[in-house]
């Protein structure tokens, strides 16, 4: 009876989405893609490298090469500076839907701290090769990726600001 009853439920549900896989509802809470239709989300998801890491695996190291950005579809990463071994410091410790390392696609600078998955986690990256791809394939949509980028990056730096701000004046 019971299996019945699943089945049927699952049945109601998976016509409101069908089309809409994993990927795509991940990339759907990021604001580096509001504004984006569901043709265009179809089409980036294409553009989107799925890559699994193990607790305390390393996405990216400091002073590596900056490649891209990464999207936490499932798990949790910790951005560090320092070591492990000698003053490790956490500057954020970041959940699914959350992204990082955006500034690798304006910029080869390398990293400026660590990223460091904290439990088994599947993420997606976007690299600035495929950037430079879809700006070639659909500049529109090359375009509206950049301007929100601008948005976000105009917003952390704000929120930045407000920190030092509020660290001088105590």
């Amino acid at each position: 009876g019971n299996k019945m009853k699943n089945a049927l439920w699952n049945n109601i549900f998976q016509g409101w989405n069908s089309q809409e896989s994993e990927t795509v509802l991940t990339l759907k809470q990021v604001p580096i893609f509001k504004g984006f239709t569901d043709k265009e989300f179809q089409d980036l998801e294409k553009l989107f490298h799925r890559r699994a890491y193990d607790a305390g695996e390393f996405v990216f190291k400091n002073r590596a090469p900056g490649e891209g950005m990464y999207i936490i579809m499932k798990g949790a990463v910790k951005i560090t500076i320092g070591t492990r071994e000698n003053n490790e410091q956490i500057l954020a410790e970041l959940s699914e839907g959350s992204f990082f390392g955006e500034l690798a696609l304006f910029d080869d600078d390398p990293r400026s701290a660590n990223a460091i998955a904290t439990v088994q986690s599947d993420l997606l990256g976007f690299f600035t090769a495929d950037l430079m791809t879809l700006n070639d394939r659909n500049p529109q949509m090359g375009n509206k990726i950049l301007l929100n980028l601008g948005g976000v990056l105009g917003e952390r730096l704000r929120g930045t600001n407000q920190l030092l701000l509020e660290s001088q004046s105590n």
